[in-house]
């Protein structure tokens, strides 16, 4: 049975980034239901194996074993969504074209911007929710997806253009 003060300590360090958990399953499986699933058993997880945490950094520590146990999830029970194919049309570079938060704001449409959210593979998604909707920096990102820097700037870039071609396709 765990001690009190490392329930309390769990419960100081963990416990208040249950939403940022639950957003970060929830893209990433695009269900409520089964994001919640998800986070009940990463925070099992985290509660396990809270005894070997000795960083200052609860939220880092909870998004990696969330993202973790997301990406578990999802080769267990759809791991055709886990596949990034490679489209020219979609990874060509354009000049002078309208960002997603220029599209977005335009037309202030917000089912469209999750639509177009959900169409993302799960790794633009996951990139892009850590940054833009948690405000993980860079490194951070890299942290939580166990990733080089260098691709979590090629994954945001790239997450971005498919977003703003997804916006375009919608908005037309």
């Amino acid at each position: 049975m765990p001690e009190a003060n490392q329930i309390g300590s769990f419960e100081q360090t963990v416990l208040p980034h249950l939403d940022a958990a639950y957003n970060l399953a929830r893209w990433l499986t695009r269900n409520d239901h089964d994001a919640e699933d998800v986070v009940q058993e990463a925070y099992l997880r985290a509660f396990e194996f809270f005894a070997g945490f000795y960083g200052t950094d609860g939220r880092g520590w909870l998004l990696t074993i969330v993202r973790n146990t997301c990406y578990t999830w999802l080769r267990r029970n759809r791991s055709g969504e886990l596949l990034t194919q490679f489209d020219e049309e979609i990874h060509r570079e354009e000049i002078a074209s309208p960002n997603p938060e220029e599209l977005f704001l335009e037309n202030a449409d917000r089912q469209h911007l999750q639509d177009a959210l959900e169409e993302l593979p799960a790794e633009f998604r996951e990139a892009l929710v850590l940054r833009e909707i948690e405000g993980l920096s860079y490194k951070e990102i890299a942290d939580v997806s166990g990733i080089p820097l260098g691709t979590v700037m090629s994954r945001l870039a790239r997450a971005r253009d498919r977003l703003k071609d997804a916006l375009a396709r919608r908005i037309k």
